[in-house]
């Protein structure tokens, strides 16, 4: 027997409100589409297990369910409408975009087409750093040297040579493409340090920072690239030991730069983009609480980005549970190029993407999309890996098993499709289910444990039993 929780109670207060949003209209959409029917027929199987990626696997057929629902049993309830999509993807980052654009050219054409195009991985939502990251070549801002409040040096002329050119190829095959973009540091000169490594802002520019942002989007707009969306600063909490560009933005910094500052200038300029909040991890559900609690923020964003490096995906629902018609993103979260199970990772990592999206969030952004085999280009102090890995001598490009996990995901869910409820413990298995726009469905199952297993899905009086191997990630698509 399924019993609803105060988790579940959350959600379901979430989604009343959603159905009066924008959201709340693709839900409506998908779910006019879909069948009102108990499901039959075959449903298509994908499986990466083993030696097997993203591989069909024999097709399962819906049959009459018999009984009660007994243990090893997920029932689907499509009633039980959660948050729609935004998309997923991995971050555009000078070091990424270097790797990319010194492969030859039919390799780095025919790499972007399996990341991006809509038949292959369908990647539809990147992250940008406007400025360097610490995966970068060089350190740089767009305003280099002495104070400069009037951005009268202000110059994008660093991303022309190879993150321009890579981020337009990349959306001249998904024009659907959604590019949301993130300061690691303002200008040195705008900090404490003089430095873009580690400091804090100096309130007295924030208005300067803001004209600072109005630019960089008109600049990247005039070379045909379009941002839909920026955050005020990527991890606003930790200035990492001034070991890679970095820049604290206390609480009451961000309320009044984006409240008097950014949200304005965006407003003032015609530009559409839109903010999203914090930039930084799970434990910070009270900041974001109390960001969107202000008046003056709310009325420019009700949107929060997520990193998965600290705390639980469950906190988000604290902030749900609060402002129940916010919008949630994850936008960071990667692997180490030392780890043992770089390529074969996929369950840990479709066990963690499924707990994002069944706590709230919209999207998934993996951290760097391409890194050489130690980790390069890079002046930070950390071994974060590529989603992909391109050899330094060899442009041989090898597959994480992050990638694999994602594209059980990407080829699965479409923009817009609207998460529903799935219930029921099965040890070591989880479960997350959609409906996409065309009314199809899909369930994705990742089998965590060391020994196959087998469930029962239930959707109304249809049932399947699906045979889950060992380190499986499973999807199930019907319509």
């Amino acid at each position: 027997m399924f019993t609803y929780t105060r988790h579940d109670f959350l959600k379901m207060i979430a989604a009343s409100v959603m159905a009066l949003s924008p959201a709340g209209k693709f839900a409506a959409t998908a779910f006019a589409q879909a069948k009102e029917s108990q499901p039959e027929g075959n449903i298509i199987v994908r499986v990466t297990a083993a030696d097997k990626r993203y591989a069909f696997a024999d097709p399962l057929r819906w049959r009459r369910a018999s009984g009660k629902a007994g243990t090893n049993t997920i029932v689907i309830l499509p009633a039980r409408k959660q948050q729609p999509i935004l998309g997923f993807g991995a971050a555009l980052t000078d070091a990424a975009c270097y790797m990319i654009n010194q492969m030859p050219e039919a390799d780095r054409d025919k790499l972007l087409h399996e990341l991006f195009d809509p038949k292959q991985m369908g990647f539809s939502v990147c992250r940008l750093a406007m400025g360097s990251s610490d995966y970068a070549k060089t350190m740089y801002s767009f305003d280099e040297g002495e104070p400069d409040p009037q951005l009268e040096r202000f110059s994008i002329e660093h991303d022309r040579a190879y993150i321009l050119p890579i981020v337009r190829r990349a959306r001249e095959i998904n024009p659907d493409l959604f590019l949301f973009a993130s300061p690691w540091s303002p200008p040195g000169w705008m900090k404490d340090n003089n430095s873009m490594f580690g400091g804090t802002i100096r309130a007295h520019y924030l208005g300067a920072y803001a004209n600072y942002f109005v630019k960089f989007l008109q600049a990247y707009q005039a070379e045909g690239v379009e941002v839909n969306a920026v955050s005020s600063q990527n991890e606003v909490d930790t200035d990492q030991d001034s070991r890679m560009p970095a820049c604290l933005f206390p609480q009451e910094i961000e309320v009044r730069y984006v409240g008097e500052n950014l949200g304005p200038a965006l407003e003032l300029a015609g530009l559409k983009t839109k903010i999203w909040l914090l930039d930084h991890n799970y434990n910070l559900w009270g900041r974001a609480t109390a960001e969107l609690d202000e008046p003056e923020v709310s009325k420019y964003t009700k949107a929060i980005a997520w990193h998965g490096y600290i705390g639980k995906p469950e906190w988000v629902e604290k902030v749900l549970a609060a402002h129940p018609d916010a919008e949630m993103y994850w936008t960071e979260g990667g692997q180490h190029f030392d780890e043992e199970d770089y390529a074969n990772c996929w369950s840990k990592w479709s066990s963690k993407f499924t707990g994002i999206l069944r706590n709230g969030m919209r999207c998934i952004i993996a951290w760097n999309m391409a890194l050489d085999e130690t980790g390069k280009p890079n002046i930070g102090p950390y071994k974060c890996a590529g989603l992909v890995t391109i050899h330094s001598q060899t442009n041989e490009v090898v597959r994480s098993g992050q990638f694999w996990a994602f594209a059980h995901y990407t080829r699965a869910m479409q923009r817009n499709a609207v998460v529903i409820g799935s219930e029921g413990e099965v040890a070591n298995v989880q479960h997350v289910t959609v409906v996409n726009p065309d009314g199809q469905y899909a369930v994705i199952l990742t089998n965590s444990g060391k020994v196959p297993t087998t469930v029962q899905l239930r959707n109304g009086s249809s049932a399947v039993k699906v045979d889950l191997p060992a380190d499986s990630v499973m999807t199930l698509t019907w319509k």
